[in-house]
């Protein structure tokens, strides 16, 4: 009996252990950041029962009975951001049906996204004939509150600093209309047209969070919200889309998730003080890499007090840039053009391999296995910093990944 009590005690320790280091997040404050991406910003009492809400919410496994599908990728948010971070092939998503600016031409043929998987009894979803389709591995979710709270201006003052830049890099807002139960963006001013600037999304298309849970939860998981009442529609079933009787996961929950993705803390460099990794960042900065992949910017109000008025270190400028014919994926969403990308931000890009299965998939679609293969494979705007990584010397280079790994 006693040796029995002690195996079941280091069963249940082994079982703790696995539990914290996995960033299972029972309780937010515990989770050190610099070990994933798991921790809040500064919350009240009030706000972190919310945002622990919104973490159970986050990972929580959706079923048919829970709303899930009949078409979807995944079962939770959670599945696809591991530990927040990036997502990863297993998760990646198929996006079908707009080639320019006009939208989408195929809605009525289950556009925009393709449903990897279906309840039984439902025909598998397949992508029409004649629709231009690109794959997209889901970015990291870690730090994106504080990205929504950088004000419009000080994206307009990038895309003009761009104007004169002598290595062609120029860069634009991706403008796209917002629908009807998104509130703008505080200190946000549409275009006369009256589009406003997105910044979520690998083309930077969606505008907020609130939509970007709202388009998730419904492309993603096929589940329905006040916001998104219509289920995924399958053209080989329906002939028209068809409304929920009611939504399928309700408002306060939903609300709760948008909270919790909002208040998500920034990745913190690690290693910073490394005299190859301040080698590095100097060499990012000399070969032009930085003229996109900003380090600072600074966040402007937010109705979360921890999020605003920050000075964050994201390594993006919000814009959408050419990156020449190898990435021109034939897709696009809002104003972007089909090889437009909006700058990934690189925090914690050193810590992508803990949820890719120990290997790094870069760039929108994974294509890239490595820091150094991503780099090389930039174009247009970015073809000339590359060529001048190309050019550096094998320490340099080193350099520059290892800095990169830091971040």
């Amino acid at each position: 009996m006693k040796k029995n009590y002690i195996i079941l005690l280091a069963v249940f320790g082994l079982c703790m252990a696995i539990a914290v280091a996995s960033c299972s997040k029972l309780i937010p404050d515990m989770i050190n950041p610099e070990q994933g991406l798991c921790g809040p910003t500064d919350l009240t009492s009030a706000q972190t029962l919310l945002f622990s809400k919104g973490n159970d919410q986050f990972f929580a496994n959706r079923t048919k009975e829970t709303g899930l599908g009949p078409y979807f990728v995944a079962t939770s948010c959670g599945s696809c951001h591991a530990s927040d971070n990036r997502g990863h092939p297993f998760t990646i998503l198929t996006r079908f049906g707009q080639i320019d600016s006009t939208g989408n031409k195929f809605l009525a043929l289950g556009g925009p996204q393709l449903g990897n998987f279906n309840l039984p009894g439902y025909t598998p979803q397949q992508i029409p004939e004649g629709a231009t389709s690109t794959k997209l591995i889901a970015p990291i979710t870690g730090g994106v509150g504080y990205l929504e709270a950088v004000p419009d201006s000080a994206i307009l003052a990038m895309a003009a600093s761009n104007k004169n830049n002598p290595d062609g890099v120029r860069g634009h807002p991706n403008y796209n209309s917002i629908p009807n139960y998104v509130s703008p963006l505080y200190g946000a001013i549409p275009r006369a047209d009256g589009k406003y600037i997105c910044r979520f999304g690998r083309k930077g298309a969606v505008y907020n969070l609130f939509q970007q849970v709202a388009l998730a939860y419904n492309h993603d998981m096929g589940i329905t919200s006040s916001y998104a009442p219509y289920n995924p529609f399958n053209y080989l079933e329906e002939s028209m889309p068809q409304t929920a009787a009611s939504p399928e996961i309700d408002n306060n929950d939903f609300y709760s998730v948008v909270f919790y993705v909002q208040c998500l803390q920034t990745p913190l460099q690690r290693n910073a003080t490394d005299n190859d990794v301040i080698t590095g960042s100097a060499l990012f900065n000399t070969i032009g890499c930085e003229t996109c992949h900003k380090q600072t910017l600074t966040t402007d109000y937010s109705p979360i007090a921890g999020l605003a008025y920050q000075t964050i270190h994201p390594y993006t400028d919000l814009l959408v840039h050419n990156m020449g014919p190898g990435l021109d994926d034939g897709y696009t969403e809002g104003n972007a053009k089909t090889a437009e990308w909006r700058t990934t931000p690189l925090w914690g890009l050193g810590l992508a391999p803990g949820v890719q299965g120990g290997n790094y998939y870069l760039l929108h679609d994974g294509r890239a296995h490595s820091i150094d293969e991503a780099i090389r494979l930039h174009g247009g705007e970015a073809g000339i910093s590359a060529e001048r990584y190309k050019q550096l010397s094998k320490a340099e280079q080193n350099s520059i990944i290892h800095f990169l790994k830091s971040l």
